[in-house]
């Protein structure tokens, strides 16, 4: 009897496990992918205005809790890199990758910390992002400052570009949670 409810217990843990890994997989791609539609349709000025890769960082955040959403905001920009860095235009730049990758493990943090909250009331997805968004773009410009006498960037530039963003912040404010909230509905109807 408790061989079963073990060997149950596994199964179930092991499928678990299988469904975040491939949705991390998939969202690290979506990140990879996303921007290059982005600057492909609307060049560099639309990836600084729209912040494409945020966009699957803060979904992974929101369904996958923050242990696997952690992973999919360090692994997003870098393997980004990795494959853009092939094709011979990364994306992002080599000075600006490690600030990126600290900046989406913060929204990937924020974000996944609401995750049980969220898939009780799909309504905690918007303040999950707003504070994920305000709590990234601080560390960013934090990290910025810091590191401003050995990085390219100083921390007005920075701002510069935060100010450019908050149209794709401001869209991804309404349009995570509104996904979320449908995952949300879709995933309570197929239980039932």
């Amino acid at each position: 009897m408790l061989d079963t409810i073990l060997t149950q217990r596994q199964a179930t843990v092991s499928k678990k496990v299988t469904l975040h890994a491939v949705l991390s997989a998939g969202l690290i791609a979506l990140a990879v992918v996303l921007p290059q539609i982005v600057h492909l349709a609307l060049g560099q000025p639309g990836g600084v205005q729209l912040l494409p890769m945020y966009l699957p960082v803060l979904i992974g955040g929101c369904l996958l809790g923050w242990k696997w959403a952690l992973s999919v905001g360090v692994l997003s920009p870098l393997v980004s890199f990795a494959i853009t860095s092939l094709m011979g235009s990364p994306m992002p730049a080599l000075p600006r990758l490690p600030f990126m990758m600290a900046e989406l493990a913060v929204f990937a943090l924020v974000s996944g910390l609401f995750s049980k909250k969220i898939a009780a009331n799909g309504l905690w997805a918007f303040p999950a992002v707003v504070l994920a968004q305000l709590a990234g773009r601080a560390a960013f410009l934090g990290l910025v400052a810091v590191f401003q006498s050995v990085a390219p960037f100083t921390v007005e530039m920075i701002w510069g570009q935060i100010m450019t963003g908050w149209v794709g912040l401001a869209i991804q404010a309404v349009l995570v949670p509104l996904l979320i909230i449908a995952i949300r509905a879709i995933m309570v109807k197929e239980k039932d």
